[in-house]
């Protein structure tokens, strides 16, 4: 009896998740629920020409893109240093040890897999890209004030 409480109870949560923007296009939701069955927490931004998605799936928070037709156009997700591919990891213990690390995320959009860092010391905030996974190429640098 418990363990059918509990299925009510989540699928009753997770159905409210999915519904709480009534702003959202039905064929986007309809996306949504298909892609990520699993998904928690989610909340819904609507932009001028797409939806964003913010929600928890498979313990890790993520934001999906949608176009208004309910394409994917892409995911993002903040990760930690270890999870980079091991020559973007060296590349920055070789070139960039005089830095911090403040933002990391991974950018998944038609299949290709990019990487944005933001590095910082006490001078200068330098964010990097890297297509691919391969290397690092300079995206901003900006000097503090």
């Amino acid at each position: 009896m418990k363990k059918i409480v509990l299925t009510l109870a989540i699928a009753i949560s997770t159905l409210s998740a999915f519904a709480k923007d009534e702003k959202v296009a039905t064929k986007v939701l309809d996306a949504f629920k298909s892609e990520f069955t699993s998904a928690t927490e989610v909340e819904w931004t609507v932009g001028s020409s797409y939806y964003m998605a913010t929600f928890t799936y498979n313990d890790k928070y993520v934001f999906a893109y949608y176009n208004e037709e309910g394409t994917l156009l892409g995911l993002t997700h903040y990760i930690s240093s270890s999870e980079l591919p091991f020559a973007l990891q060296s590349s920055l213990k070789k070139d960039y040890s005089d830095y911090w690390i403040s933002d990391l995320f991974e950018v998944v959009k038609s299949g290709t897999t990019n990487y944005y860092i933001t590095l910082e010391n006490a001078d200068t905030k330098i964010v990097l890209q890297s297509i691919g996974g391969s290397s690092w190429e300079d995206f901003k640098k900006i000097r503090k004030a």
